[in-house]
């Protein structure tokens, strides 16, 4: 692979996770803590539990699986929690997590991605466990967003300078 496109793919990676982080962070600043830690039954996960998972699997994968950190992960606390955690924190966790773990992509040597890695029984390449991680990242990112919006009947916003208002016009069509 081009040197230049592995490194933007790190950067893009880098780039994502801190969007994501920071759209999830602005979620729970507008989410009460009964929000934050409202489940229907017990096969679904709160708000506040999705970010608790999302700091473990991002520690676990990159800072840990890539990084070499230690893993301490204990994923079955992050689903057993049960509101005793304030949005504050979970917010600083976060972003502590993805801070830690941007820190790793940007000293990543190139060399490394073709690298084979362990991560809980995956063997995968470093490139396909950044990729595994800034995925599963999203999808829980978007259930966040989803569960903000129907909590607050708020468009969150992300997509504004999208709309037709804040667009420029499109090019007048110059046939007769």
């Amino acid at each position: 692979m081009d040197p230049a496109l592995d490194r933007l793919f790190l950067s893009f990676s880098a780039a994502k996770l801190n969007q994501l982080a920071s759209r999830i962070e602005d979620c729970l600043g507008r989410l009460s803590p009964q929000h934050i830690w409202a489940r229907s039954n017990d096969n679904q996960n709160a708000v506040g539990n999705l970010v608790l998972h999302l700091c473990g699997n991002v520690r676990q994968w990159i800072v840990s699986g890539i990084g070499g950190a230690p893993d301490i992960r204990q994923r079955d606390r992050e689903f057993a929690a049960r509101g005793e955690i304030p949005a504050t924190e979970l917010s600083q966790r976060l972003e502590t997590t993805v801070q830690e773990a941007v820190a790793v992509l940007e000293a990543l040597p190139l060399e490394r991605l073709a690298d084979r890695v362990t991560v809980q029984a995956y063997h995968l390449t470093v490139l396909e466990a950044i990729l595994h991680v800034v995925e599963h990242f999203a999808q829980h990112a978007g259930q966040i967003l989803y569960a903000t919006k129907l909590a607050t009947g708020q468009d969150l916003g992300y997509y504004k300078h999208l709309s037709a208002a804040s667009s420029p016009p499109p090019p007048s069509d110059p046939r007769p």
